[in-house]
């Protein structure tokens, strides 16, 4: 029997998720890889998903499209919004937040780990380089941890998920040096939120920025910029 303990991780190709899966495997569970196409204009990263979860090595990479262009209201989801340039001194919400995205993708892993009866959900978010959007925080990584627990059998049964954000307190740079650590190959992230029609970033965007000025910090180039 495998006796291998099942986690779900949140995978959108770019460079802290794809970290985010390196730890996930490195800590030896069986990996479910969950991608979405929810309508984002940076399209090119699903690609990168799916690339990465397939030289990282998952069970399974499960794909699941739904279209928030319905609803537009982010510069990622609506082509009458510009993307911002970069701004390391703003502290308010961008216009390149999506509402509830984290929301939604958490409660889409909730479901898929109770039909696998996994107990650890995986998310890249960051609270300290990162471009100031609410569902980032540790608060809400907690909240939504009560609410999995609360709408789902755990609340009978006696259990509850473990929401892990490994990545929750540390800086790009050291996001970085841990995936370099864990083997991870940068050149097949993206993380631009405004790349060209050839899926080439920008290296304008507030995405584009924090990578950049991370692997500098290191000494490095960030290979996303290399293309």
């Amino acid at each position: 029997m495998d006796t291998r303990k099942k986690a779900v991780v949140l995978l959108s190709g770019g460079l802290d998720s794809v970290t985010c899966l390196a730890v996930a495997k490195h800590e030896g569970f069986e990996v479910h890889a969950l991608t979405f196409d929810y309508g984002q204009r940076h399209k090119v990263e699903l690609d990168c998903a799916r690339r990465s979860a397939e030289k990282i090595g998952v069970e399974r990479f499960h794909l699941i499209s739904f279209d928030l262009r319905m609803w537009g209201a982010s510069a990622l989801t609506s082509d009458k919004l510009d993307v911002p340039d970069y701004n390391p001194h703003s502290h308010s919400v961008p216009i390149t937040y999506v509402p509830a995205r984290n929301l939604i993708f958490l409660s889409f892993a909730t479901a898929l780990a109770e039909g696998l009866d996994a107990r650890d959900i995986f998310i890249g978010v960051n609270s300290l380089d990162y471009s100031g959007y609410p569902d980032c925080r540790p608060e809400f990584v907690e909240a939504f941890r009560q609410c999995a627990r609360l709408g789902t059998k755990a609340v009978d049964e006696g259990w509850e998920y473990n929401i892990r954000a490994p990545l929750q307190h540390l800086r790009k740079s050291e996001i970085i040096k841990l995936g370099l650590s864990l083997g991870v190959d940068y050149s097949m992230t993206h993380s631009c939120y405004n790349p060209d029609a050839e899926g080439r970033a920008c290296g304008r965007c507030d995405s584009c920025g924090l990578r950049r000025d991370a692997f500098h910090e290191l000494g490095l180039e960030d290979p996303a910029l290399m293309k």
